[in-house]
């Protein structure tokens, strides 16, 4: 999570800048922020991939799992090689469209949810002190941060369900198109078995990703960056 931060943030910040091409506008503008949100996304669907496979294969093997015990991977490295010796190289990225799609298009709505979000709140509030401005910051953050990973969670979390379908089944061959696990999951549970999990993801998403936009936000007042 420390490197697919640090990356999403610098890609998406640096191809922000390109696309305004110099313009400095303070009202958001979609035709920058979904592209460069998307852009980023898709960069770190490469990152990952790879370690959200390892990271649900180890989270399925618990100790009442009915995986046998010969079978369990006893670290996050173990079960990379044994997944690559299993499966080829290929095999650590399986799942990977899926993870570009929901990094890209749920990014591409996180980002548009935050910047309208963090616009229209600094337009209304009104700060007089700089301690008040401190708070008010803060306070942004948290709102248009936790909303914006609420809106990325309802809009991707189906594509998350079919992506650890696809990285969790133990046929290497099982079929990787998520709009067909999708389709599959349909027929079986409904719209309701494409949301599996939705209570914990949400509850989860307002304040992991308002604590990261508050993060992000006062790293770049503490290295001096001016945020647009």
């Amino acid at each position: 999570m420390a490197v697919e931060g640090s990356l999403f943030f610098g890609i998406y910040s640096q191809t922000k800048v390109y696309l305004q091409g110099g313009v400095q506008s303070g009202e958001p503008r979609p035709q920058v922020i979904i592209p460069s949100a998307a852009f980023s996304g898709a960069i770190i669907s490469f990152v990952l991939g790879p370690t959200d496979l390892i990271k649900c294969r180890m989270q399925i093997q618990g100790t009442d799992s009915l995986v046998p015990k010969s079978s369990r991977y006893s670290s996050p490295l173990d079960c990379a090689l044994k997944t690559v010796k299993a499966e080829g190289v290929k095999g650590i990225f399986r799942g990977g469209c899926a993870t570009l799609l929901r990094e890209s298009i749920g990014n591409a709505v996180f980002f548009s949810v935050y910047e309208y979000v963090r616009y229209h709140m600094h337009s209304n509030i009104k700060a007089n002190s700089s301690n008040h401005r401190n708070l008010v910051d803060i306070g942004v953050g948290i709102a248009s941060g936790g909303l914006g990973g609420v809106a990325f969670w309802l809009t991707v979390l189906p594509l998350d369900v079919a992506k650890t379908l696809i990285q969790t089944n133990p046929d290497k061959n099982c079929p990787r198109n998520p709009f067909g696990v999708l389709s599959s999951i349909y027929q079986r549970a409904g719209l309701k078995g494409c949301y599996t999990g939705l209570g914990a993801t949400v509850s989860r998403a307002f304040p992991a990703n308002a604590a990261t936009i508050v993060a992000w936000e006062l790293a770049l007042k503490m290295l001096g960056i001016k945020r647009d």
